[in-house]
């Protein structure tokens, strides 16, 4: 059964009434809540935000080769991006979720947000089909897709830049701890270059914590 205030939320988001609540209501269900939750709808959400990203950058940047595509592509759909983007269009309120699980601050958890965003996206694909889902995906990211004026570089790969540029050894990235609950593990990363400087960062998941790393010892070495 659907909360009053999710399904307006819901009618708001999508521009149409469900035609299934009980995917809608799946995709916002953790874990912790219910055996029945986002898992799988992430899975396919994640499939059907990919396509239209891919096929959007295609058609956007008909000059650009496919490394920078998949620059633009790979900040576009990350699980960062989503959780900002689940954020923005208010998910944390409607989430349902375990008690243990909103105690440990599930309701904040970029893996969580990115995940049920995801879901979303897979429950409207399956509840109104391509066209729908694309009509939200295009109105969500339209700010971040036209915005980027040039494709990102990934800070991993701007940081070994530098330290190729300054006849420097190339980062060396160790991980230093794991903490926290499953549904919201949080992994520590320091990245070093001989002789330069070192920086460390946490993150969601280990690829997250070391691109954060990478990101503050570029600005240590280049602010």
């Amino acid at each position: 059964m659907i909360r009053t205030d999710t399904g307006a939320w819901l009618e708001a988001l999508t521009g149409r009434a469900p035609v299934d609540t009980g995917r809608f209501v799946q995709a916002l269900t953790h874990g912790s809540a219910n055996a029945n939750n986002y898992e799988r709808l992430e899975f396919l959400g994640d499939r059907v935000l990919g396509l239209i990203i891919a096929e959007w950058l295609f058609a956007r940047f008909p000059d650009e080769p496919e490394g920078k595509l998949s620059r633009r592509f790979n900040v576009l759909v990350s699980g960062e991006t989503c959780a900002d983007i689940a954020r923005a269009v208010g998910v944390p309120a409607h989430l349902i979720l375990g008690k243990q699980a909103r105690d440990d601050g599930a309701v904040d958890s970029d893996n969580v947000l990115g995940d049920v965003m995801e879901a979303m996206i897979g429950a409207l694909f399956l509840d109104a089909g391509m066209d729908a889902a694309k009509a939200l995906v295009r109105r969500l990211w339209a700010d971040r897709v036209d915005n980027q004026a040039a494709a990102p570089k990934h800070p991993k790969s701007a940081l070994q830049e530098w330290a190729a540029a300054h006849k420097r050894k190339p980062p060396e990235y160790v991980m230093t701890g794991k903490s926290g609950p499953h549904h919201a593990l949080r992994f520590a990363v320091t990245v070093s270059i001989k002789g330069a400087g070192e920086a460390s960062a946490e993150g969601g998941s280990k690829q997250e914590a070391e691109t954060a790393a990478a990101t503050a010892l570029l600005d240590k070495l280049t602010g």
